[in-house]
């Protein structure tokens, strides 16, 4: 079986190493170069996008944000899954947004900004404080804008027509205005649907983000009403797609009521404790259910956390000296602020994780990790 991957990322990287078992060819379109590649060693190519299609039995994305151009050529293959428009929806917040309101999902309060008038009447129909999201090009914290009362309002409006002016001429550029949430954390779910509508979720994941980027994911046991409240929301959106492949969904939780946050129609960073939590990880599922394999078993074998290494390419060897521990290298130049790689880390209970927790964020650099022992030492006390 082949399989050509939107995206040359770390995503495509971690599909490609978890179905080689499966004698599944992954390769790559790296977007930035227009060419073919192989995802474990990107200077190798294979032609264009032309050649990826005819090589492909199957196509699939590792992001949202894919040139609508290449999207409808690989749409009109007929091998493409999930569908373009399921793609454009992870990429378009406007789009996003009717989605959840066609499928009756509760979200914040929102309105459209594409211009001034639509500006001010957003202060007068919502709630401070704001959180205003570019529709098109904003992730991991970036083209947002917090609005915390009316004296921001003109400086804030002025950077977001600058914004505007800035992006990409002929695209209708807009910004979505939400009420923030007073939630009392974040979660996630990830999960699997096949061509047949059978669906398969994970744990709900509880999150933590630092600076707007995710840094930690704890994948444990959640109360039944909960999952089945998250579960719920997934299959509907997932119908309503006619969605193939992984889907994740971020949430508020309030009380015992999920917001959706946002929907990712690919692998996400919030599931990569399933490499070594679960008995099927996100990425062969993705591929199983892209392929037309069997989903495999997406119930948690063991309390499981994900730390992201956020624009370091070194961690100190000693944190392979706590049980349950793997690291993954993306394989990635150093920058500020870069996804470079994750550790992941199990337990045989809850106690037995924080305990690990503890140990992996004494050993790493509290500079680079800040917010690791804080976060840790709240999850132990929440077992307390």
């Amino acid at each position: 079986m082949n399989v050509l991957v939107l995206g040359a990322g770390q995503l495509a990287r971690m599909m490609a190493l978890a179905v080689k078992p499966l004698n599944i060819n992954i390769r790559a379109f790296d977007v930035g170069s227009d060419t073919v590649v192989d995802p474990l060693s990107t200077d190798i190519v294979f032609g264009g996008l032309t050649q990826g299609i005819e090589f492909a039995d199957f196509i699939t994305a590792e992001f949202e944000h894919i040139d609508h151009q290449t999207l409808a050529l690989c749409q009109a293959s007929g091998k493409l899954r999930p569908s373009s428009q399921a793609i454009k929806v992870g990429g378009d917040r406007r789009l996003e947004k009717d989605l959840l309101i066609k499928c009756g999902v509760a979200n914040a309060q929102h309105q459209i900004i594409a211009t001034k008038a639509d500006f001010d009447q957003a202060l007068n129909n919502l709630s401070m404080p704001l959180i205003l999201k570019s529709a098109l090009a904003g992730y991991d914290g970036k083209g947002q804008w917090r609005l915390k009362d009316k004296a921001q309002a003109e400086d804030i409006w002025l950077d977001i027509k600058a914004f505007f002016d800035g992006g990409v001429q002929g695209l209708q550029h807009a910004v979505v205005a939400e009420q923030m949430v007073p939630f009392d954390r974040e979660v996630s779910l990830v999960g699997a649907r096949d061509s047949q509508g059978n669906t398969l979720v994970y744990p709900l994941t509880q999150n933590h983000h630092t600076n707007g980027v995710l840094s930690v994911s704890i994948a444990i046991e959640i109360d039944e009403a909960l999952q089945a409240q998250a579960k719920q929301v997934f299959d509907s959106i997932a119908k309503e797609l006619n969605y193939i492949g992984i889907l994740a969904i971020e949430f508020f939780q309030i009380g015992e009521q999920l917001l959706v946050n946002e929907i990712a129609p690919r692998v996400h960073n919030s599931g990569h404790w399933t490499q070594q939590g679960a008995d099927t990880c996100q990425f062969e599922n993705h591929l199983r259910a892209v392929c037309d394999l069997p989903l495999g078993s997406t119930e948690l074998i063991r309390p499981s956390a994900m730390i992201n290494i956020l624009g370091e390419d070194e961690v100190p060897n000693e944190i392979l000296s706590v049980a349950s521990t793997t690291l993954h290298w993306y394989g990635k130049s150093k920058r500020p602020g870069r996804k470079m790689g994750h550790i992941n880390v199990s337990g045989n209970d809850e106690k037995q994780l924080a305990e690990r927790l503890t140990l992996l964020a004494d050993m790493l650099p509290e500079a680079e990790f800040d917010e690791l022992k804080p976060y840790v030492a709240s999850y132990k006390k929440q077992l307390s």
